[in-house]
């Protein structure tokens, strides 16, 4: 049940340990939070991945991720905090503020035709980023972790990070949306792939972009 594996989970120190790929959870669609949890158990669990995710640091962090087959992912990027990258960087990516919040039971839609590829990583596959080609633009509608309905639209760096975290609760990893050809190491992707966009990879490593 739910609330035991969330117990269980809470007598652990902090941050969490974080799944890695390989785990059947990472691969299995998780199933909707229909409000197991009490809200003392919730508001722990919830703070619990906020650490974990800062401490990582990541700027989501999806239940599966921690051992939870649940459809709960919290997200987090505080933009300006990215000392060296250079603000056309940031702008060409659309790399802005996304405030804490807590996804429940997330699903997001294509607005428009746009898409935007960019390297991207994820905790659960440490040490590696790839191209990913996401719509550029979701609607976002889940609960918050009062169940208070959220329903916006995303553009930019806060959509992918949106779209990424809600795969994981589908049991989708970035690298089955990535294109291979792109696969670097961090120390790959600063040393010769920190340009705004991927273009130079493209041409180099040999893939197209969108």
């Amino acid at each position: 049940m739910l609330a035991d594996s969330v117990d269980e989970l809470l007598t652990l120190p902090l941050p969490w340990p974080i799944v890695q790929a390989g785990d059947p959870v990472l691969r299995t669609a998780a199933r909707p939070y229909e409000g197991e949890l009490t809200d003392t158990a919730l508001t722990a669990l919830i703070e619990g991945m906020k650490l974990t995710m800062r401490e990582a640091p990541g700027v989501g962090l999806a239940a599966p991720q921690i051992g939870l087959g649940v459809r709960i992912a919290v997200v987090e990027d505080n933009a300006g905090e990215r000392p060296g990258v250079p603000a056309d960087t940031l702008a060409t990516r659309g790399i802005a503020p996304l405030p804490f919040r807590t996804l429940v039971n997330p699903s997001y839609a294509r607005v428009g035709d746009e898409d935007a590829a960019f390297f991207e990583g994820c905790l659960s596959v440490p040490g590696w980023q790839a191209v990913v080609a996401r719509p550029l633009r979701v609607r976002l509608t889940a609960q918050d972790e009062t169940g208070a309905a959220v329903d916006e639209q995303l553009s930019g760096w806060p959509a992918r990070i949106v779209q990424h975290e809600t795969d994981h609760l589908h049991g989708i990893l970035y690298l089955d949306r990535a294109e291979l050809r792109s696969l670097s190491t961090h120390e790959a992707v600063a040393r010769r792939w920190a340009q705004p966009t991927p273009a130079d990879a493209a041409r180099e490593l040999g893939f197209e972009l969108p």
